[in-house]
C-alpha cells in the first residue's frame, strides 16, 4: 500500500518537475513593435548560475544573458539558474542593438514573454514551444 502511494505521488509529480526546466530548443513565435509577426528558433542552455539565450530570427542571432526565478509558496524567489525556474528575465544584443525580455512559463510548458530593446517606448511578445 505504501508503495503504491509513493508510485502514485511520483507520477503526479513527475509532469510538474519535466515543466520546469527552462533549457532547451524552442520554436519562437513573436510579434515586433510595429505588429508584424516572426518566427525563429531559441536555445537556453544553464551556464553555471545564468543561462545562455540565443535566437535566431530570419537569419538574424540575438545572443542573450539569463537570471531565472520560481514560485516559493506565494512568492518568486530569484537566484542561480535551476532546473525549478518558471521564469527568466533576459538582456540581448545583436550588432549594436540591446534590450531585455522576461518569459514566464505556462500550465502548457509553453513560455510566454515580454521584451523590448534600446531605446524603444514600445513592449512586443514573443511565445516558446518545444
Amino acid at each position: 500500500m505504501r508503495l503504491k502511494m509513493l508510485l502514485t505521488a511520483c507520477l503526479v509529480l513527475l509532469p510538474a518537475v519535466a515543466f520546469a526546466d527552462p533549457t532547451g530548443d524552442y520554436q519562437v513565435l513573436g510579434k515586433n513593435p510595429d505588429g508584424k509577426e516572426y518566427t525563429g528558433v531559441v536555445k537556453v542552455t544553464r551556464t553555471g548560475e545564468t543561462y545562455s539565450v540565443a535566437w535566431n530570427v530570419g537569419g538574424t542571432e540575438f545572443i542573450g544573458t539569463g537570471l531565472g526565478a520560481k514560485f516559493v509558496g506565494d512568492r518568486f524567489q530569484m537566484g542561480p539558474a535551476s532546473p525549478d525556474d518558471t521564469a527568466i528575465s533576459v538582456g540581448y544584443i545583436s550588432g549594436q542593438s540591446f534590450g531585455m525580455a522576461m518569459y514566464f512559463q505556462q500550465p502548457d510548458g509553453t513560455w510566454q514573454g515580454i521584451w523590448t530593446y534600446g531605446g524603444s517606448d514600445k513592449a512586443s511578445l514573443e511565445n516558446w514551444v518545444k
